[in-house]
């Protein structure tokens, strides 16, 4: 290992960095194919534009019910020599690819900022091991994507590459509008350097313009187009979800102490007591490893704001936090967090061997993801995956859609509280009960507490009475308090069939069928 006062990219790095790469690489293509329900939504909408429908979900309807358009328009450009059921695979090996560019890039940050190789390469390692990053690279969300692109942005920052930079972070937010959690920092210190750099010149020399421009010029096409099409460049999704879900006031705030308390999924090894210390140690460390960073290079601060400024504007906002949402965060939390091992290692010893102190911290944290693992998994591949990975939800709802798929036609209707997969699979015209594609459902919530299963979430009564779909698929649970003691309901359905779960709390999957004369 070596200790240079300016690391920059030689022959070991690139060993190292494929190295890195291909581990990740292989620890993606191991588990096989889990894919979740939401990435699903994203298909149908990828496989409608290639397939000259447009941009929509359900043919004629233009809805925004996607959060990631970048990601939408790159798997279908991919897609168009295969046919729209090679996406799943495309999107995969997208996500694939783009968490080996980025350990590659993590090393190369790590060693750019504390000046050693090693720091670097744990950093690597932990993301390529990380339950989160791979389950959700296998899950075919654009999450990999997303974090290759905001890595990228903070590399090309930290070389001096701020036209790149800039490029980057428009189309990171055009994979994800959370992106302008971080991006907003980072413009601020594209300011601040430019200011400061040019205290010579007349003020508005002094300000990053062309930066400024570039990033609007990514963003652009999609902002005319977005408006013009479906009245908004942002998702629908996000109304949908404020109204239909009943959240108590803090459930943000509790959800995000419970994963920033457990990073390296401490709480598979040590339990409850693992999660409590490391409530206190992650935070105490993260935060001595952004102040070394900073008095290292100032330009690592938008670094180290990324994970707590995400903390706090969801605590506020109080969305229900799917487990993909922290995700991006983590590469820069693990940032921190090693450093702050680093900056006392730094400190507090003086040998010549104090490097090798940080191995027994960086093996215990690949101890605790790798144990974050099944070798053997309960469902789907046979083959070793995080034990996040689950999909059992996917698969239910994948054979409920098939089951119905041979009677489906281009008129045909079917409501769904989780629609991916439905969907996808049955190909049918959908009523989003939750709203994410059908805005009409959005006036039907908030609906009455009691209606509520165990879940934060349950199908309004009225919203399928008025629009009487022909086919509902859902979870017992969605309708165990509103809609199955609804008598104007069962005047109009009748059970085709109850698959057999207990998830959320369920007495099975119901498939449903209106009645006919």
């Amino acid at each position: 290992m070596n200790d240079k006062k300016d690391p920059t990219i030689n022959r070991t790095d690139l060993i190292i960095m494929g190295s890195l790469a291909l581990v990740a690489i292989i620890l993606r293509v191991i588990p096989g194919l889990r894919i979740i329900d939401d990435a699903y939504i994203t298909y149908r909408y990828a496989a409608n534009v290639a397939g000259g429908v447009g941009f929509v979900y359900n043919a004629g309807e233009p809805v925004l019910g996607t959060t990631t358009p970048l990601y939408t328009l790159l798997l279908t450009i991919l897609s168009l020599p295969f046919k729209p059921e090679a996406i799943p695979q495309i999107s995969v090996i997208v996500n694939t690819l783009s968490d080996g560019i980025g350990v590659a890039l993590l090393y190369l940050i790590g060693k750019k900022l504390m000046k050693n190789d090693l720091p670097g390469l744990f950093l690597g390692l932990l993301w390529a091991v990380a339950p989160k990053s791979v389950t959700f690279a296998i899950g075919g969300m654009e999450t990999s994507f997303y974090i290759m692109l905001i890595l990228s942005a903070f590399a090309a920052w930290l070389f001096d590459r701020t036209p790149l930079s800039a490029v980057l972070t428009g189309l990171a937010t055009l994979t994800r509008p959370d992106a302008l959690i971080w991006a907003g920092p980072l413009g601020l210190a594209m300011i601040v350097q430019h200011w400061i750099g040019y205290k010579d010149q007349p003020i508005l020399k002094r300000l990053p313009w062309r930066e400024g421009l570039i990033y609007f010029m990514v963003l652009l096409p999609w902002l005319i187009y977005g408006t013009i099409t479906f009245g908004s460049p942002l998702t629908h999704s996000v109304a949908a979800k404020s109204v239909a879900y009943h959240l108590e006031p803090t459930n943000a705030l509790i959800n995000l102490i419970q994963q920033y308390s457990t990073p390296f999924f401490e709480f598979d090894t040590f339990g409850s007591t693992g999660a409590m210390v490391g409530s206190l140690v992650y935070t105490l460390l993260s935060i001595l490893g952004a102040l070394f960073l900073f008095h290292t290079d100032w330009r690592s601060l938008p670094l180290m704001v990324f994970p707590w400024l995400f903390f706090l504007v969801f605590a506020i906002a109080n969305p229900l936090i799917f487990r993909w949402y922290t995700t991006p965060t983590i590469p820069f939390y693990f940032l921190s967090i090693v450093a702050g091992v680093w900056g006392l290692i730094e400190r507090l010893i003086k040998a010549p061997w104090k490097q090798w102190v940080l191995v027994p911290f960086g093996l215990l944290w690949l101890f605790t993801s790798l144990n974050a693992w099944d070798i053997h998994p309960d469902h789907g591949p046979d083959r070793p995956a995080p034990n996040m990975a689950w999909y059992k939800l996917e698969l239910l709802y994948e054979e409920a859609a098939r089951s119905i798929a041979p009677e489906v036609t281009g008129e045909t209707v079917v409501a769904a509280g989780d629609i991916g997969a439905v969907g996808w699979y049955s190909g049918a015209r959908i009523l989003d009960t939750l709203g994410l594609i059908s805005p009409e459902s959005t006036a039907y919530y908030p609906i009455p507490e009691e209606m509520l299963g165990s879940t934060v979430y349950a199908i309004a009564p009225d919203l399928i009475v008025d629009l009487q779909p022909d086919y509902i698929i859902i979870l017992e649970t969605y309708g165990r308090n509103g809609l199955f003691v609804d008598d104007r309901f069962w005047e109009l359905y009748e059970v085709r069939e109850i698959l057999d779960t207990d998830i959320y709390d369920s007495e099975g999957m119901y498939i449903l069928e209106k009645i006919t004369d």
